[in-house]
């Protein structure tokens, strides 16, 4: 792997996991170092993080950590929305019943790993599971490169509610019951439930942070 692609992966990872939070100044020599890197390849890194929309140019502090306002996540979702819905109905048409019902299963036993915080990150990975099952069936190029840098952004903001037990739980839930219409072939019902936990997620991001930004 290239120096540049070894930071850039590194840094990606510590902003999305919020190791890194909006405001934190990304020093060249002190990030080359941690990283163990020269400052040429870290600057590639930094300048595809500022193009991800992860980092932005300070005037005086060089590249920060970009933050994330109730504005953007409001924006963010208006185009998530239907992205998520069209994938979905593909997904309903073209997937494999079987390996949805398989997900269905497994998110239906998900309150096991939330209710473990040291199994958290393998709810998070099974959501993970679950996009890029649907992108698979989907088999539409173009919607996925479209989604890719919503779903960075989503990955970061997905974050806000990893203490939030309830949520996460009812968010379990949600992605069973568009699992379940997925398993079925049944592309209204997928939609629907797509519909109504992207509702619930956006709801509860800005809900009880209005008038902030986040975190």
């Amino acid at each position: 792997m290239r120096a540049s692609d070894r930071a850039y992966a590194a840094l990606h990872a510590d902003i999305l996991e919020w190791r890194l939070s909006p405001g934190d100044v990304l020093a060249e020599v002190e990030q080359s170092a941690r990283l163990g890197v020269s400052r040429t390849p870290l600057r590639e890194a930094l300048t595809r993080l500022v193009a991800d929309g992860l980092a932005t140019p300070h005037t005086g502090r060089g590249v920060v950590v970009s933050t994330v306002s109730l504005t953007a996540v409001a924006d963010l979702f208006d185009v998530r929305l239907p992205l998520e819905c069209a994938a979905a109905r593909l997904a309903a048409h073209r997937g494999d019943p079987a390996a949805f019902s398989a997900l269905a299963g497994e998110f239906g036993a998900a309150a096991r790993l939330i209710d473990d915080d040291g199994r958290r990150p393998d709810y998070y990975a099974l959501v993970a599971r679950l996009d890029d099952e649907i992108d698979a069936a989907a088999r539409n190029p173009y919607l996925l490169r479209a989604q890719r840098p919503v779903r960075t952004q989503l990955a970061r903001i997905r974050r806000l509610a990893r203490d939030d037990t309830a949520r996460l739980l009812a968010s379990a839930r949600e992605h069973e019951q568009i699992a379940v219409a997925l398993g079925r072939g049944n592309a209204d019902l997928a939609e629907a439930s797509v519909r109504v936990h992207l509702h619930n997620s956006l709801e509860h991001l800005l809900a009880p942070r209005a008038g902030a930004s986040t975190p």
